[in-house]
Formats: C-alpha cells, sequence, structure tokens
C-alpha cells in the first residue's frame, strides 16, 4: 500500500497577531510547514499535498522551492472539509497520514508506529496523549473495552467526557477510500459549524473497522502553535534537542540552554562551544575548534584546532587548521584563510584568500586581496578596493610587511618581501623587498592656537 502526506496548513492564526500565515512562522530560522514537510519526506511518500488557506497565496509561494502538491482551500470550513479538499490527489488504495502544519515537531520514529497501523491492517490510526489538564483538546471516548468509540471536542462534551486525559492530537491515518466515503458524510451540526475530521472515527467504529491509537512519547512531539509564547516554548525545546544530540556526539557546551542551531551543525572530536552561539545554514568544525561566547557562524567550515574569541562573525567562509580569530572580528563572505593565520581585534576580512601564517592583528580592513604567506599587516590597515563603481584586486605576495595605518589603493601589487612604512598611501606597485613609504614632510607650525568653542550668548 502507498503513502500519501496531507499537511493541513491553512488556518489564519489570529492569535500569532501578525499579517503572516501562521505556518509560515519560524522555528530555527525554518517555517513551521517546512519542518513537518521534512519529516512527511523521509517517511518516503507517493506525495505530499499541502492545504494552504485563501488568501494565504504567500504560502506556497515562499515554499516554493520544496517538491510538495499545493491544494487551495477557499473556504476554511474545517478540518474534515480540508482533507477533502486534498484526497483527490491521493492514489485509489493509498493509505493517507494527515498531519498539521502548526505541529513541527513530531518524530519520525513516532510517524512510522501510526503509519504501520493503517499500511499492515488497514486500520485506522489515531495518534494520542494524556495531558493532566486537557481542557481545550478533543477527548477519546472509548467503551468498556477499552476500544476507541469517538472523538469529542472540548466545546462540545459533557462534564463526563471533560474528565477525560487521553486527548486527539488531531494526527491520524487512513486508507484513501475509507476517508472519501466518511468525508462525504460529515456533517457541521456542533458549536463551531465546522466540518470535524475527528468525526470520521465514529463513522469508522460504525462500519466495523477498528481504531487503533499510538502515543507520542513526549509531549512537545504534538504541541501545536497558536501563538508567540507557544512558538518561543518549541523553539527552546527544539535548541534543546539539538544540544543533546551535539553533546551525545561529544561536542562540549558551556549551557546547553543557550545555543542556537539553525541548519546543520556537524562537529568532529574535542570542539568546546561557549554561551550565546548562533550557528546558522551549513557549519562544519573539525577536531579541536574552540568557539568563544557570543559568536555567529553562518555556512561555513573551520578547520581543526580552529580558535574563534568572543564576539566574532564568520560568513560563507573557509578557514584553515589553527587559524586565530577574532574577538570582535568580522569575516565576511567569499573568505579563505589557509593554516595558521591570525584575524585579530576588529578587523574584517572579505572576499580574499590569505595564505598560511599570515597575520592581520588590529583595526584592519582587508577586502577582495590575494595575500601569500607569512605576511604581517600593521593595525589600521586598508586595502581601498572599491572606487565608487567597480571592485579591485590588492594582491600581497609573501614575507611581505605593512607598517600601521596604510591604505592600499587597488588595483595593486605588493611584490615579495616589500615593507611599507607606517602611514602610506600606496597607489602605485611596490618592488620586492625594498622600504616603499608616502608621506609629506613633518611640519611645526609656530604661534597657532587650537580653535576655541564660541561660548558668547547670540542675540535673539
Amino acid at each position: 500500500m502507498s503513502l500519501n502526506i496531507v499537511i493541513l496548513a491553512a488556518g489564519k492564526g489570529t492569535r500569532m497577531r501578525s499579517k503572516l500565515p501562521k505556518v509560515l512562522h519560524k522555528i530555527a530560522n525554518k517555517p513551521l510547514v517546512e519542518h513537518v514537510i521534512n519529516t512527511a519526506g523521509q517517511l518516503n511518500p507517493e506525495k505530499i499535498i499541502v492545504v494552504y488557506g485563501h488568501g494565504g497565496e504567500i504560502v506556497p509561494t515562499k515554499l516554493a522551492h520544496l517538491d510538495v502538491t499545493w491544494v487551495e482551500q477557499t473556504e476554511q470550513l474545517g478540518t474534515g472539509h480540508a482533507v477533502e479538499q486534498a484526497l483527490p490527489h491521493c492514489a485509489t488504495g493509498s493509505s493517507v497520514l494527515v498531519l498539521y502544519g502548526d505541529v513541527p515537531l513530531t518524530r519520525l520514529e513516532t510517524l512510522t508506529n501510526l503509519c504501520k497501523i493503517t499500511m499492515e491492517s488497514g486500520k485506522v490510526g489515531l495518534l494520542t496523549a494524556v495531558l493532566e489538564n486537557p481542557t481545550g483538546y478533543g477527548r477519546i471516548v472509548r467503551d468498556a473495552a477499552a476500544k476507541v468509540q469517538r472523538i469529542v471536542e472540548q466545546k462540545d462534551a459533557n462534564e463526563s467526557q471533560k474528565s477525560i486525559t487521553e486527548i486527539n492530537t488531531g494526527i491520524v491515518s487512513a486508507r484513501k477510500n475509507d476517508l472519501d466515503r466518511w468525508l462525504a458524510q460529515l456533517e457541521n451540526n456542533n458549536a463551531q459549524g465546522e466540518f470535524y475530521l475527528t468525526d470520521i472515527i465514529a463513522l469508522a467504529v460504525a462500519d466495523g473497522i477498528e481504531v487503533n491509537t499510538s502515543h507520542a512519547e513526549h509531549l512537545w512531539e504534538v504541541a501545536g502553535i497558536n501563538d508567540k509564547r507557544q512558538l518561543a516554548d518549541l523553539e527552546r525545546q527544539y535548541q534543546l534537542l539539538q544540544a543533546q544530540a551535539l553533546m551525545v556526539a561529544g561536542v562540549t557546551l558551556a549551557d546547553p540552554q543557550r545555543i542556537d542551531v539553525r541548519g546543520e551543525l556537524t562537529a568532529g572530536l574535542d570542539v568546546t562551544v561557549d554561551v550565546n552561539c548562533i550557528f546558522e545554514g551549513d557549519v562544519n568544525l573539525a577536531d579541536d575548534v574552540t568557539i568563544g561566547p557570543n559568536c555567529l557562524i553562518i555556512n561555513s567550515s573551520l578547520g581543526a584546532g580552529v580558535v574563534v574569541f568572543a564576539n566574532s562573525i564568520i560568513e560563507n567562509a573557509n578557514i584553515g587548521a589553527r587559524c586565530h580569530i577574532g574577538p570582535f572580528a568580522r569575516i565576511r563572505p567569499g573568505t579563505e584563510l589557509s593554516s595558521g593565520v591570525k584575524i585579530g581585534n576588529f578587523v574584517e576580512i572579505k572576499k580574499a584568500i590569505i595564505a598560511e601564517d599570515s597575520k592581520v592583528n588590529h583595526l584592519s580592513y582587508i577586502g577582495d586581496t590575494v595575500m601569500g604567506k607569512n605576511v604581517n599587516i600593521g593595525a589600521g590597515t586598508i586595502t581601498c578596493n572599491y572606487d565608487g563603481a567597480n571592485k579591485f584586486v590588492t594582491t600581497i605576495e609573501d614575507n611581505v610587511f605593512v607598517g600601521s595605518d596604510t591604505q592600499l589603493v587597488a588595483p595593486v601589487v605588493i611584490a615579495e618581501g616589500a615593507t611599507i612604512g607606517a602611514g602610506s598611501t600606496i597607489t602605485c606597485d611596490v618592488p620586492a623587498s625594498k622600504l616603499t613609504l608616502s608621506r609629506t614632510k613633518q611640519t611645526t607650525i609656530n604661534n597657532w592656537q587650537r580653535p576655541v568653542k564660541n561660548t558668547a550668548k547670540k542675540p535673539r
């Protein structure tokens, strides 16, 4: 039996207090519904159908990169009606799993166990949970033999039913052919005036089709998001899961509560990460990497033994082994550092290739530059790579020494072994192994006085 997955993502999300559709709000910098789609994809379904709401065209537009079938629910008539819109896209004889775009953290193992109920026996599979306070949730009503009979929504439940603590998560699996029949029989004579998907449970029982339940191991797996508080709660839960996985893999975290992984972070042996670090996109940390506090690393690879000091940013860069970066350094896209390079405090590097053991230690900007080995860049040096319209390259060959407060006006080549005196503005190529400098003659002006602020009152 093939598997089709229907994801309901048509809710308006009014309690989010936002113009953005609820399912596009993010956990770990990824839309809620994209988390659901990614997990669904791991079940290897024949098709994933996402039902979005009227006026929510922004949802398929924002997520056009995903391989799913989009179906619009033009009228918000309830969950049963939403699933009904998706069924024509499901293969006859297939099994259908219904998920929700605002329930982002359900584990693959949990969904696999649920799908087996229908895939292997044709029964209805229902994911439930037990809550100490079930207020607001639909209750699972069982008979004396503990067999599921129906689901009663909170607003339709009597006092006895409200005391039931086993609740419906909304996640259900059933055969497509059965769903076609049951959805056609739904009525909306309830407090909400909607066609409830949950009513198919009673219809299945009436047809003699058994309803088997499966339970989520953790309550956060079935937690939905309705407001910003719940969004923040699940963000922290997600990040704690990432932290736990990293520690199991051997990473030392100064505080598991203070790390954010917003993509894929892989790490080697003996990696240490201090507090308040953020990793976005694909980040790889080789063995013995140390990350100081308050660092942001985006789509970058750091070689063995790299040390990143506090408050540094690395984005779309390749950092070679044993490099030292920071504190307060910014490594911008297109940067490639070979082994042993040192980038110091308040240094910005952009689209630069820097060879082994070179140093840019203080208060400098190096952009659109090719730099050789064993180069020393003095404090306050900048490459003037932009003329207001075009970018130009600065080439600095091996063993160059650049004095402090130097401007290298590209395009320019600093030949091997050259030394540039402090305070120079270099506009022409510099010869190898010689001292080059450009300064005006120092002059002292006698009888000069520094201007003072005029404190006299101005006439009105």
